[in-house]
């Protein structure tokens, strides 16, 4: 009961981005879209919503553990954290790419990022670089980026054509994208349909934009885990 109250609460409109609060983009960006390829785009998360990302019942609900020992980091990789948030992931990455590795924080919001630098700061991490991205451009390096971990948020892409381009063009040699949403398929996943995307949306949508599927992993409690790299002709 205790999780589906904080779901509800999570999922209520005040903690979502309206149009207003949306960054501001060029006025030749193609529009936002609303659907795409049959599916729903789901709105992002607002700030005020951050709390929720660092939950005491997470690693319980989600088995973040698992998920980060299944994406085996190494010392030395260059990791981006998309739609980073508060930087939850992002502080357990950054101790196991150091000495040489860093993280890429990328969010929309600079209230998130403010959130993550505090954390950061308060820990001394030093290698994590936050970057305020936008709705069709994180701003990552031209091949430098070894993996995009992108966790429940690809789903909230409203220019998913325009955020997959540019992370194939981020990604280094062998460099991968993992996207981690909750599925779709399951009736006991708590978490509202337009938050929840199933294996057979994602391989319409993932593979029409220049990437193949080459791993995945079915073994957390409510989120499939997908692997890809770019399909090169």
């Amino acid at each position: 009961m205790k999780i589906l109250l904080a779901l509800s609460i999570l999922f209520s409109t005040h903690f979502f981005l309206s149009a207003e609060d949306k960054p501001k983009e060029d006025d030749k960006m193609p529009p936002a879209l609303t659907h795409y390829l049959g599916r729903e785009i789901a709105q992002t998360m607002h700030y005020t919503g951050a709390p929720w990302l660092v939950r005491e019942s997470r690693e319980r609900e989600e088995e973040c553990s698992t998920l980060m020992k299944c994406l085996h980091f190494k010392p030395g990789m260059v990791v981006c954290d998309m739609g980073c948030g508060n930087g939850f992931y992002t502080h357990k990455i950054a101790p196991l790419v150091m000495p040489a590795g860093k993280v890429l924080a990328v969010d929309i919001q600079p209230e998130m990022l403010e959130l993550l630098n505090k954390r950061a700061e308060a820990a001394k991490e030093t290698n994590i670089e936050t970057i305020l991205g936008t709705l069709v451009d994180p701003k990552l390096p031209a091949g430098k980026v070894d993996l995009v971990l992108c966790v429940d948020v690809y789903h909230e892409f409203d220019h998913p054509v325009e955020m997959l381009a540019a992370i194939r063009k981020c990604l280094a040699p062998g460099g991968r994208m993992v996207l981690v949403e909750f599925r779709a398929e399951d009736p006991k996943v708590p978490i509202k349909k337009l938050h929840r995307m199933s294996k057979e949306q994602l391989l319409k949508e993932i593979p029409a934009n220049g990437f193949k599927l080459v791993e995945q992993f079915d073994k957390l409690p409510w989120q499939h885990v997908r692997f890809f790299e770019k399909d090169t002709p």
